[in-house]
């Protein structure tokens, strides 16, 4: 049994959000902060006709749509996203997530495969910690 990570409920409208730029905001959920220690996951809201750049990852992740429509770009093709529609994109592969709506809000709930998750932007190749995002 693992004590560093006891049993949680963690209600996102109870915790802190952090921007993302570009009108997505992060609510981080299980988290190196409270103790994880083998995935992350958290929620971004992207409000209407928001969008992430392009970028890859270290380590697998999923992410299943929990409110709204979605486009997804991944290794060059889009696919468009309804709610719980869910992606898997391996460690490596370019992609990104924008809200398909002009005014209304999306909502996406992630899980990295690793709690040393990292994001390259594809455009600059600027690599972060996914966990460094959360403490802005």
């Amino acid at each position: 049994m693992n004590d560093s990570f006891p049993a949680s409920v963690l209600r996102p409208a109870e915790l802190a959000t952090f921007s993302r730029g570009g009108g997505a905001s992060t609510i981080p959920l299980v988290t190196c902060a409270r103790g994880a220690q083998v995935f992350l996951n958290g929620q971004t809201l992207f409000e209407g006709g928001a969008g992430i750049p392009l970028h890859t990852h270290n380590c697998p992740e999923s992410v299943v749509i929990l409110e709204g429509d979605a486009v997804v770009e991944i290794d060059g093709e889009e696919h468009h996203l309804t709610r719980f529609d869910t992606t898997y994109v391996d460690a490596g592969v370019p992609h990104r997530f924008r809200n398909a709506s002009d005014t209304a809000p999306m909502r996406i709930l992630w899980t990295y495969a690793s709690v040393e998750a990292t994001r390259t932007i594809v455009e600059t190749g600027l690599t972060t910690r996914v966990d460094a995002e959360h403490s802005r």
